[in-house]
């Protein structure tokens, strides 16, 4: 379960990928996957849906259609609920990762919580865009020191949440953007351990291999559709 007023998940990747000072994203990331599969697990973890096995496919199944009282969430359980053909995750995350204005969304939201300051600059000194810089630095100072804790500790057992962000920021290859990569590299055996759920519950543990197993699947896919194209 989330405490009260913390970032949700989605809106923790948001400030992972946008730079601080310019309030722009980093370029090259699979972040609006990595928010798709934030959404997943929350709803996962709110006991909204669960994960449906049929042979070796897993479909989302809706427990519950109650809002949570986060917008972008509270939408993608909705498109859930109303579905008339059920679907794999990877299907779900994909569509929940195409939500119109879905940076500006999450970007908006962290800026009503005061985290962010929305402005405007220009591209090329002619194209108008909205910019996002960090206002208040703490909350994801908090996270980066929660991810740092999993990664570079030996601690024994990791909050479900920080293993489910750690997981996401994994798949969508995001922790190369706060942590140094060689370092990242001797902790891979530590970062799998943790990132596999072998210190949560087993409910937690099959949730964050569904949701994980989804973001890697939907994350893939578009680049194999592109390389496929520009074959032909």
């Amino acid at each position: 379960m989330r405490r009260e007023n913390s970032l949700h998940l989605h809106e923790e990747i948001m400030l992972l990928v946008l730079r601080d000072r310019e309030g722009t994203l980093v370029s090259g990331t699979m972040y609006s996957y990595a928010i798709g599969g934030a959404v997943l697990a929350e709803l996962l973890m709110e006991k909204r849906i669960d994960v449906e096995a049929v042979k070796k496919k897993k479909y989302a199944r809706v427990l519950s259609p109650a809002p949570i009282g986060d917008p972008l969430i509270d939408e993608c359980l909705a498109q859930l609920a109303a579905a008339k053909k059920r679907a794999q995750l990877q299907t779900w995350v994909a569509k929940f990762a195409q939500a119109k204005n879905l940076k500006h969304r999450v970007a908006a939201q962290l800026a009503r919580r005061g985290t962010l300051r929305i402005d405007e600059d220009k591209v090329l000194g002619i194209f108008t865009r909205k910019i996002y810089p960090e206002v208040d630095p703490r909350p994801e100072r908090e996270l980066i020191e929660r991810l740092r804790k999993a990664i570079f500790s030996d601690i024994g057992e990791v909050d479900p949440r920080t293993v489910v962000l750690l997981s996401l920021a994994k798949s969508a290859d995001l922790l190369k953007l706060v942590f140094d990569k060689k370092q990242l590299k001797g902790r891979k055996a530590r970062i799998e351990q943790v990132v596999n759920g072998e210190m949560t519950g087993k409910a937690t543990q099959e949730a964050i291999q569904a949701m994980q197993a989804a973001v890697l699947v939907a994350c893939i896919m578009p680049a194999i559709i592109a390389s496929t194209t520009a074959a032909h």
